[in-house]
């Protein structure tokens, strides 16, 4: 199901600023030769994830689902000096990808990253969370939110990516799988007391979660 309207799209696309060199050549590497290349961030998305990080200046940053670097890198330009992002990618060929584009970039320095299991990693790491994506494992991220719900900091920010799920949650009945999870997922957060959320439509639907101040 297409849920955004292509000219429109393109339309954002052409207005929106360009990528650097530096993230139009993982696209372009990622887009040539990963048979799943459509889960790369690309440049709308990544700019905005590039805006939300500069706004918030975060210390800590958790990605949890790494690909090929894309998405990280947008993540990092707004860390702090001495900053830090830990990413994590369960598979190993795209974590070699990443680990060759973040050798190259500037502040590859400021980034960790971490092979294998997501909910075994995050209870490692010690880190209260100014900023987290997570675009993983869709049937996990309940388990995901309720983990780092109480690691974010006070003015911590959960972004969650594929809320739409290719239109699929809009079927009635839903039927696929991930779907579905998506779907619990998006009920879960809304009836949580604990937080607020906003759903917005930016390529397959990104949802900002953070603590009520109230």
């Amino acid at each position: 199901m297409d849920i955004i309207n292509k000219l429109a799209e393109e339309y954002v696309n052409h207005f929106s600023s360009p990528e650097s060199l530096e993230l139009a050549e993982i696209s372009r590497q990622t887009n040539a030769t990963h048979p799943k290349a459509h889960m790369l961030s690309g440049k709308v998305q990544g700019l905005f994830l590039e805006f939300i990080s500069s706004i918030l200046q975060p210390k800590y940053i958790l990605e949890i689902g790494t690909f090929t670097g894309y998405s990280a890198l947008c993540l990092a330009k707004g860390l702090q000096n001495d900053g830090e992002l830990h990413t994590i990618e369960l598979r190993e060929d795209d974590a070699d990808k990443a680990e060759a584009n973040f050798s190259k970039s500037y502040n590859n320095k400021q980034v960790t990253l971490h092979r294998g299991n997501a909910i075994d990693i995050i209870k490692t790491l010690p880190f209260k969370w100014d900023l987290v994506f997570i675009d993983a494992d869709k049937t996990a991220y309940i388990d995901y939110y309720e983990l780092l719900v109480p690691k974010l900091s006070n003015k911590g920010i959960i972004l969650a990516d594929n809320i739409l799920f290719h239109g699929q949650v809009l079927e009635n009945p839903i039927s696929g799988k991930n779907a579905k999870a998506i779907h619990s997922f998006n009920e879960h957060v809304m009836n949580d007391f604990r937080t607020e959320q906003i759903l917005l439509t930016i390529r397959d639907g990104i949802s900002l979660i953070r603590k009520k101040t109230k």
